[in-house]
């Protein structure tokens, strides 16, 4: 049994030696148990550990078979078998499927998964939400910043005359350009601020759904925020550097 089996049915006792049955009543020690081992997630990873019994593969089928019938119906069908290796070996499922067919010539292998594999196929539907939520990440990224280049673009066309007063009076292109910059990152502050909040309450909402990554996980908070800046200065920079570039006196004759 597991842990999880030996704590539920026999707290605060060491269960080995002792018997149990199944929910069948006419049955109430049928099994002995004969060891405990840690706790394995077989289904899900995001809940804890089932409490597990194992039996030996032919005591496993229904009671009211014959040992005869047992042996026919199992006889020859291993549903796994579990190799432990030590280091990488190469061409480890060749050399299993060869000592397994010395072994049995009529034995036949399905398949040979590595555990990294067994592991990549419980969470699939994770891995999946994942890449979709990156993508959709991404897209929300790209919408931002092209928002915040067409917002500064509008800004600095309405703020032409202003610019050319500016450039007119003495200010050179770096005070040009800080300036329309602190525009367009006091909008992303505004965002980076909200967006925060708003993704602490978030991750509390959808933490069942994480698997070992924290809902308030500080370091994908920091890393996104540093994203967001680095193209939001990107995205800034473009109509900054246009604005720097105005003529004064041609921007002096538009009439608004």
């Amino acid at each position: 049994m597991n842990e999880r089996f030996a704590k539920k049915f026999f707290p605060g006792e060491d269960p080995i030696g002792k018997h149990f049955g199944n929910q069948d009543t006419s049955h109430p020690a049928d099994w002995k148990i004969v060891g405990v081992m840690e706790d394995t997630k077989y289904q899900d990873a995001h809940v804890p550990a089932y409490a597990t019994y194992f039996l030996p593969y032919f005591q496993s089928a229904a009671r009211n078979k014959t040992e005869e019938e047992l042996m026919k119906a199992a006889s020859n069908r291993i549903q796994t078998i579990e190799l432990h290796v030590a280091g990488n070996q190469p061409d480890l499922e060749s050399t299993a499927r060869n000592i397994l067919a010395e072994m049995d010539p009529d034995a036949t292998v399905l398949r040979v998964n590595s555990f990294d594999e067994e592991v990549r196929e419980r969470l699939n539907l994770e891995r999946l939400m994942s890449r979709l939520t990156l993508l959709f990440g991404l897209l929300a990224l790209a919408l931002a910043a092209v928002g915040l280049y067409g917002v500064t673009a509008y800004t600095v066309e309405r703020r032409t005359r202003e610019i050319g007063i500016r450039v007119a009076i003495g200010a050179n292109r770096a005070n040009v350009i800080a300036m329309v910059l602190r525009g367009a990152f006091r909008q992303v502050a505004i965002g980076l601020v909200m967006g925060g909040v708003l993704a602490l309450v978030a991750g509390r909402l959808i933490s069942s759904q994480l698997f070992e990554v924290k809902s308030h996980d500080p370091i994908a908070l920091v890393g996104a925020a540093l994203l967001l800046a680095v193209f939001a200065l990107i995205a800034g920079f473009v109509p900054a550097h246009r604005a720097a570039r105005i003529d004064p006196v041609i921007a002096l004759r538009r009439v608004e």
